[in-house]
């Protein structure tokens, strides 16, 4: 088994930052030409300035290629030509012979090392072109602004680089055919006209009829690919919406939605792949059936005008119809075609490099945000209204993030000036992680230095979550930070902005994941400790920290008076100073850029995400026949088979008593001659059998042309059916397995099978299959008609069928892994790109555009590397191949020239054609056998998903009382619960019980495993121990059952690319009219209002136009409308300003009084009125009762916790409780 270190390094000139950054400079020169010009820049003119030079070095192979195989006819029928007229004693005719039979000889070696050059050259272009466009394609992404964002999906810009880029390797293949197809036409036509005269015209008239036919489909492929691409773009922003936002999607129930929803994308996509795979084989027929309709027409021509044919014209004739056949009706389509499809790919490339880097300037927009010269020192905490203008921003006015996004320059900006003195960094709200260890997320490709990293570790409260984790620091995390809390995260992506050493750091709401406890450590001894001597812009809800503050800066809000009199009145009685400037103008941000250096993380830290399984040895039998009967029944593998031996048979008419081709039209030659010269012999039988012989071979051409398309688009509907089954069945799978799946399986690796492999499936693997299985039929036909007139030519044929089949074996041993290795490396590229689109501020705050890039262009010649690699071992294969037919070659023209007694000439042109036909042939076949095995591993990685392991089924025979959940009491019994079966507990020996309408909260230290409760009540992963809900065991039913009876509003919200109705009620079972009223009962109708389409309006990616607020709130709407009777929230408040907790808390209280609500919160005063508080920690319960029994236990956890909060807050706190004690007790 081949592993990465067993590859060649990628050659320095094939280097991607070498290759991008070219082409980089290429566009721009091009967009300032255009610019000074007026006319739009173009991409293909870059690309042709880019690699013109050497793509036309190419073409000079190319040419010579197609020269030689116009002169091979020639030379054959001078060779055929001296068995006409041989006699023993010329001498001079035999030298000639042996001459001719060296040029042959030579010509074909030529033919071989030519073709091995060309097809080096032109697939290197290929994936030079396709590296250099995924660097800028990256290049840009990482500049999108927040506009552009809001009209590209993530799923779009993967499908980019999974499948739009593959485009230049396939073009590059085909392009020279454009010139030298008509070219080598021309002037086969000439030598056509030279041998049989104007009777060459009826068949060049039959290739003319079938090239506009052709050219018309390379068009429509095009058109259909555009239409394909807009699809797969849909389907993978789905697929990527469904793997960020999995856990949501099974606590929901909402699988069988997405599941109806990708179906019918993929039905639609499949539709418009079924169109271009019936054009593929009705291109792909009409090759294969044209030789014969092409012979069969300019020969009966050439009889009826009255020639007589010699087996020389015979041979020549059919072999310059065979080049031309070759080039127009099959290689200069395709050229259209794949130059149809990579004119779409480049427009759509180009879009995105129209896309600015940074804000563009608008004009006429709303109101926004204006700060004049605004000069910062010392720490600020801010609370701002949000500032988006125009586009299609229609979020909340109400966002604290704004302020910061504005110094970033994420926010458009008009008029007006920011200016910004010193070095930025920034730790987001929704923190960002990318998959790699907890070190590298910090250090950031920063130097590590220990003793500030110790410091940072320290200051961010790391150290003991760190110790906790078996490989500490060096511990690795999933997609996402999959594997973290949410306060673990939060911590992270702080400790990542302390640890750059900067001049201002921006820190957007750090304290809101945390509990009390951390949230004050990390503001005492980081954010004014650690940190003392920087400015610092805090925005934060947590007022409590603002007497510590330097100054605070309080903004007008679009809101009531009286809250914003309250905001003012509490920071006046705080603050020594105030600091406001505000007006009603537009902002122009200007900032002066300051360069960081970032230098390599040290070897020792560097660690990456368990390794992509691999397949080892041959693609299995079951994988051939899971493919092929995933689209057709056993029924219509037999048809095709029968249609496909119909089809062969009418190729080869073996039932008339003709014993080859020659002798074939020799008699239709004599036949129609009898006909047209000696029409009064009607009476001799003879002529009636000249009738019918003409009538049946007239059917069998016709009938080689029907079963011919019958058998190709059969083939390619089955096919394409078996791409869309197993993509169905691989969907299904990925919704039925665990969420554990997805925490060790970064995004990309899985939207890799999604989109690449699915795309071989759809599109190269039929065609290469019907390519493969048409030759190997044709090849059989050609060894039993070229048998039964010469038997002796079996001998040769076994012994090099052997060793085609020993190479063959050679080959694919290697081939194989490399392929699969080629598809492994595939994913790190769109892992990193995915990860890199989710934390675009962070990066951009931080300057870390360039070490991104370099990591893009590691992970770019590493898959450059496997593919390079592929490329070689395949022209080594070939190249054998052709050699070794080269040599049979040449030895069978020298052989016949030796053995020239008793030779008659059609039948030395027989032997000779089919040397040169069965040896090509043959040999094609072979590779594409090869091929075809180095596809299926596509096939394999597809099936490997399909099979993956199921959580619990969604349904079983045992389903809950009709009346079940209708009180909502909660009991655990000594449940355990594992995320990693071979990992410890991370919930231990829980039994408690939750009464059915009792208000419980859970609290604990940041990472005390609180949302594992949640996940255990779900069975995201079966629990040890029993859960009971109502007195029902919930592991002895369905998921659904279970799931679908209680709501949850998640710690982090998540909204999808589709309309409002949608996000809210998925499945159509609630009347406007309620939609409406849990819109106002969140307060949101207002906004939802003022959205173009309302109800209808389609969110953005993520819901990124909605705030965190409202995204919270929408999902509070969910829980609203769900009217189930438990509710569980899960921090949901913890990046919501205090006005938003309050509403959301106000609601619950509201609506879900008569609901049991369980509640995870690092807000005390959210859960402090609960009927009873359940401290976790590590995993175990501290204390559970209610909150003011546990505050007078001044050793309790809940008291230490309260006592974090500050004098006065505890103070508030304890008296809250009391009185929620003191109303229990009177209302009891």
């Amino acid at each position: 088994r081949l592993e990465k270190g067993d590859m060649y390094s990628v050659l320095p000139e094939d280097r991607s930052e070498t290759l991008g950054e070219e082409l980089q400079r290429c566009w721009n020169e091009e967009v300032k030409k255009a610019s000074k010009e007026l006319w739009k820049p173009q991409l293909s003119r870059v690309l042709i300035k880019c690699y013109g030079k050497s793509y036309a070095l190419a073409g000079l192979f190319e040419f010579f290629l197609e020269a030689i195989k116009v002169i091979q006819p020639l030379l054959l029928g001078k060779i055929i030509l001296f068995f006409e007229n041989y006699h023993p004693d010329d001498q001079r005719s035999l030298c000639m012979a042996y001459v001719y039979a060296a040029a042959m000889s030579i010509s074909t070696f030529g033919l071989t090392i030519l073709q091995h050059l060309y097809y080096y050259h032109v697939q290197r272009t290929g994936m030079r072109i396709r590296v250099a466009m995924c660097h800028m394609i990256y290049r840009k992404a990482l500049g999108l602004s927040t506009e552009s964002i809001g009209r590209t999906t993530t799923g779009q810009i993967v499908n980019l680089l999974s499948n739009d880029v593959n485009h230049f390797d396939e073009i590059t293949l085909r392009l020279h055919y454009l010139w030298a197809g008509p070219l080598q036409a021309m002037v086969i036509i000439v030598f056509l006209w030279y041998e049989i005269g104007p009777s060459c015209l009826a068949g060049v008239a039959t290739i003319a009829v079938m090239m506009p036919i052709q050219t018309w489909f390379g068009k429509l492929f095009g058109i259909f690919r555009s239409k394909t691409a807009v699809l797969t773009d849909s389907r993978i922003r789905i697929m990527n919406e469904v793997v960020s936002g999995i856990r949501i999607i099974k606590m929901y129930v909402w699988e069988k939605w997405f599941s109806a929803l990708v179906t019918e994308v993929r039905k639609k996509e499949i539709s418009r792949i079924l169109k271009s795979s019936y054009l593929r084989g009705l291109n792909m027929a009409s090759f294969f059936a044209s030789s014969k309709l092409i012979i069969f027409v300019t020969f009966t021509v050439y009889t009826l005008l009255g020639n007589t044919m010699t087996a020389s014209q015979v041979f020549v004739t059919m072999s310059l119809y065979g080049t031309i056949k070759v080039t127009l009706t099959l290689f200069f389509p395709l050229a259209i075609e794949k130059l149809s499809e990579t004119v779409v790919s480049i427009r759509r490339i180009k879009v995105i490099n129209f896309w600015w880097h940074g804000s563009p300037p608008f004009g006429g927009s709303p109101r926004v945000l204006v700060l004049w010269g605004l000069w910062i020192s010392g720490a600020w905490i801010s609370s701002i209204p949000a500032s988006y203008p125009g586009g299609r921003g229609y979020g909340s006015p109400h966002s604290l993030s704004s302020l910061l996004s504005a110094i970033l320059g994420e926010l458009p900006r008009d008029t007006g000036t920011l200016k910004v003195k010193g070095q930025l960094t920034y730790a987001s709200q929704q923190p960002w992680v990318f998959p790699g260890t907890i070190r590298s997320n910090i250090l950031f490709g920063r130097e590590l230095n220990p003793k500030k990293y110790e410091q940072v570790l320290r200051a961010c409260a790391l150290k003991k979550d760190l110790e906790m984790f078996p490989d500490g620091d060096l511990t690795l995390i999933g997609d996402r930070g999959a594997t973290l809390s949410g306060g673990q995260k939060a911590r992270v992506n702080l400790a990542r902005a302390v640890y750059e050493d900067a001049d201002i750091y921006l820190l957007d709401d750090p304290l809101s994941a945390v509990d009390a406890e951390v949230g004050k450590h990390l503001f005492d001894k980081c954010i004014c400790g650690l940190l003392k001597n920087k400015c610092r812009i805090l925005v934060t809800h947590q007022l409590r920290h603002l007497r510590e503050v330097d100054q605070i800066l309080v903004l007008k809000e679009v809101c009531t008076p009286a809250k914003e009199n309250c905001l003012k009145e509490a920071c006046l009685l705080l603050l020594n100073h105030l600091c406001s400037e505000i007006t009603n103008s537009k902002t122009m941000f200007k900032y002066k850029d300051v360069l960081g250096s970032f230098l390599v993380l040290q070897v020792e830290a560097i660690q990456t995400i368990a390794e992509e399984t691999r397949a080892e040895g041959n693609v299995s039998s079951h994988i051939y026949f899971t493919y092929f009967t995933a689209g057709c029944s056993l029924l219509v593998l037999m048809v095709i088979v029968f249609l496909s031996i119909l089809a062969e048979v009418s190729h080869r008419p073996l039932m008339v008593p003709l014993a080859s081709e020659w002798r074939f039209l020799m008699q239709l030659s004599i036949m129609l001659y009898y006909l047209v010269e000696y029409p009064a012999v009607n009476q001799i039988p003879n002529y009636f059998f000249n009738i019918v012989l003409l009538c049946l071979l007239l059917g069998l051409t016709a009938a080689a042309v029907v079963f011919g398309f019958a058998r190709s688009l059969v083939i390619f509907h089955g096919l394409v059916r078996s791409a869309q089954t197993l993509h169905n069945s691989m969907f299904s799978a990925v919704l039925h397995t665990p969420v554990s799946f997805f925490d060790v399986n970064p995004i990309g690796r899985i939207l890799n099978r999604f989109s690449k492999d699915v795309s071989q499936m759809d599109s190269v693997l039929p065609i290469t299959f019907v390519d493969f299985y048409q030759l190997f039929l044709q090849n059989v036909g050609v060894i039993a008609v070229a048998a039964s007139v010469i038997p002796l030519i079996l001998i040769p044929v076994v012994p090099l069928l052997l060793i085609f089949l020993y190479l063959r074996s050679l080959y694919l041993r290697t081939s194989r892994d490399i392929k699969r290795l080629e598809s492994t490396t595939r994913s790190p590229v769109l892992s990193h790109l995915s990860s890199s689109l989710n934390g675009l501020s962070t990066i951009r705050a931080s300057r870390s555009e360039e070490k991104l890039k370099k990591d893009f262009d590691a992970h770019q010649d590493l898959h450059s590397e496997a593919w390079f690699l592929f490329l070689m071992t395949s022209r080594w294969f070939a190249l054998r191949l052709d050699s070794i037919c080269s040599i049979f070659i040449t030895l069978t023209a020298f052989g016949l020239i030796l053995l020239r007694d008793g030779l008659v000439a059609g039948e030395v042109g027989l032997v000779l054609t089919y040397a040169v036909t069965l040896m090509g042939n043959f040999q094609w076949t072979v590779r594409q056998s090869a091929e075809v095995e180095n596809m299926m591993t596509s096939v394999e990685r597809v099936v490997e998903y399909t099979e993956l392991k199921n959580e619990g089924p969604w349904e079983t025979q045992q389903h809950p009382p009709s009346d079940w959940l209708s009180q909502g009491m909660i009991t655990f019994d000594r449940v355990n619960f594992f995320y990693d079966t071979d990992g410890p507990p991370v919930l231990k020996e829980i039994s408690a019980t939750f009464h059915a309408k009792e208000k419980v909260g859970i609290v604990g230290r940041t990472g005390a495993w609180k949302s594992s409760l949640v996940s255990a009540i779900f069975r995201l992963a079966e629990p040890q121990g029993k859960i009971y809900i109502d007195g029902v065991v919930t592991s002895e039913i369905g998921l659904h059952d279970l799931r679908q009876k209680m709501s949850i509003i998640p710690q982090d919200p998540v909204l999808f690319t589709d309309s409002v109705r949608k996000n809210l009620d998925p499945f159509n079972q609630h009347t406007d009219e309620d939609l409406w009223k849990a819109l106002e009962e969140v307060q949101l109708k207002s906004v939802v209002e003022e959205l173009p389409g309302k109800l209808e309006a389609v969110l953005a990616e993520s819901g990124s136009n909605f705030s965190v607020g409202q995204r919270q709130l929408v999902c509070l709407a969910r829980a609203i409308l769900r009217k189930n009777r438990i509710l569980i929230i899960d921090e949901a408040t913890a990046n919501v300003d205090p006005r938003t907790d309050e509403l959301i808390q106000k609601t619950i209280r509201d609506k879900f009084k008569e609901c049991t609500v369980i509640t995870i919160a690092h807000r005390l005063n959210t859960i402090i009125d609960s009927d009873r508080i359940f401290v976790l920690e590590s995993g175990t319960i501290q204390e559970f009762d209610h909150p003011f029994t546990l505050l007078q236990n001044k050793e309790g956890a809940l008291y230490r916790m309260v006592q974090q909060m500050g004098q006065a807050e505890s103070a508030s706190l304890l008296e809250s409780a009391r009185q929620v004690k003191v109303l229990k007790v009177c209302g009891q």
